[in-house]
């Protein structure tokens, strides 16, 4: 797949299809790291959330290299990270 169609697909699945599906993102990534900072006994924040699905996908990527949907997901959560980072 070209460069710009991976870049489109992630657009949109960070645009619209999640947003459908999961609600709006800064919103369920800050519920998961309210999750997370239970679960793990330390305070977490969205941005820790977003390093880490990147990891998860990264570590998926290891397995299966040619997964693209992996590698459409690494740059959506890299998109939602930069937004709430630049601010």
């Amino acid at each position: 797949m070209k460069r710009d169609k991976i870049l489109d697909k992630a657009r949109k699945l960070i645009a619209k299809d999640r947003a459908k599906i999961y609600g709006d993102a800064l919103t369920n990534h800050t519920r998961i790291a309210k999750l997370w900072s239970v679960l793990l006994e330390k305070e977490l924040t969205p941005q820790d959330v977003y390093k880490c699905m990147i990891a998860v996908k990264l570590a998926r990527l290891i397995e299966t290299p040619k997964h693209s949907d992996s590698v459409t997901d690494i740059i959506g959560y890299s998109a939602l990270y930069g937004e709430i980072t630049n601010d």
